[in-house]
């Protein structure tokens, strides 16, 4: 294993994380059969919790304080639906006025009526990631449980034709998770899509929630089996800021497994270039996961990509800012 090209350098710096994903709630609308939520609230884990403003607000000044330069960008995504936090448009407005970064929201869409699509696009969101997943009404119906696509798609279009009216710069992402419910759709979603004016599709491969979805890690696992595991992107990238308020290092934790410590306890600062951090950092490098039992079952290492083994989402926002 070549240990000199996973570790920091570009975009992945020792100082601060390139990416900082932050949950603003564990709730969703949707029960989506390939999402590990419809298990997750049946379970102890789940709190019905909103991330505190505080938090976020002391999280956003250290970005600026401490990311400058560093921080590529602050996503709002994870456990649940976005929109449903009652302050995401005071959360995501300090974000955009205060980062000195892009900021950027991931949703279902399913709510994201004409008067909140004209917030976020006048509050200044940068990008609006939108999971779609189907091309077709009855494929999204069986993929996207309680949601319809016509009001989804109908949602997404306004937003685009505002943007367009405003003369706004927030770009419009959509995306396409493969799974077997909806085979050959991609090539006419990513069509229809692009014709539409998303400024850009992400179709991506199914992964198994860090191991929790046990078939199909069992099977990620043999196709992996005579692969050499090589680390996981992750510790080196990002940082994630759950709703409980909790510094994670795993985007796709469902059980509380990779929390380090809470924000109001330590900076991020603190946390990304601490003992915790380091010793990730040497488990994924010496593949040795005796102290890392989360990582050590988790299969799903093969689908992060490093900046020199293909296009990842930073890719797509570095090429935002390169064409604004």
């Amino acid at each position: 294993m070549n240990n000199n090209k996973y570790n920091f350098g570009g975009r992945l710096t020792e100082e601060f994380p390139s990416q900082i994903n932050v949950d603003l709630t564990d709730q969703c609308n949707l029960a989506c059969i390939h999402c590990s939520h419809t298990d997750y609230v049946k379970s102890k884990h789940y709190s019905k919790i909103f991330l505190p403003n505080e938090f976020n607000t002391k999280m956003i000044d250290e970005v600026k304080l401490r990311g400058k330069g560093k921080t590529q960008y602050v996503r709002y995504t994870g456990s649940g639906e976005p929109l449903l936090h009652s302050k995401v448009f005071t959360i995501l407005e300090y974000a955009v006025k205060n980062s000195g970064t892009t900021i950027s929201l991931t949703t279902n869409g399913t709510i994201m009526n004409k008067e909140k699509a004209k917030k976020l696009v006048d509050i200044g969101v940068h990008v609006i990631d939108i999971s779609i997943d189907a091309f077709k009404p009855e494929t999204y119906k069986t993929i996207r449980k309680n949601g319809k696509l016509e009001v989804t798609k109908r949602n997404i279009l306004n937003l685009i034709d505002y943007i367009k009216k405003k003369g706004s710069k927030t770009k419009v992402v959509v995306s396409f998770i493969e799974q077997k419910e909806n085979e050959g759709e991609a090539d006419d979603f990513e069509k229809f899509w692009n014709n539409a004016g998303a400024n850009y599709v992400v179709v991506r491969r199914l992964h198994s929630d860090s191991g929790l979805k046990q078939e199909l890690a069992v099977s990620k696992r043999n196709e992996l089996k005579d692969k050499e595991r090589r680390p996981c992107l992750y510790p080196w990238e990002r940082i994630v800021l759950k709703a409980n308020g909790k510094i994670s290092f795993c985007p796709s934790d469902w059980i509380g497994a990779s929390s380090i410590v809470n924000i109001s306890q330590k900076t991020i600062s603190e946390t990304w270039k601490g003992n915790f951090y380091k010793q990730l950092r040497n488990a994924h490098i010496e593949n040795n996961y005796s102290k890392h039992s989360f990582c050590e079952q988790c299969p799903d290492w093969n689908l992060t990509k490093w900046p020199d083994d293909g296009r990842s989402y930073a890719n797509m926002v570095e090429e935002f800012k390169d064409n604004e």
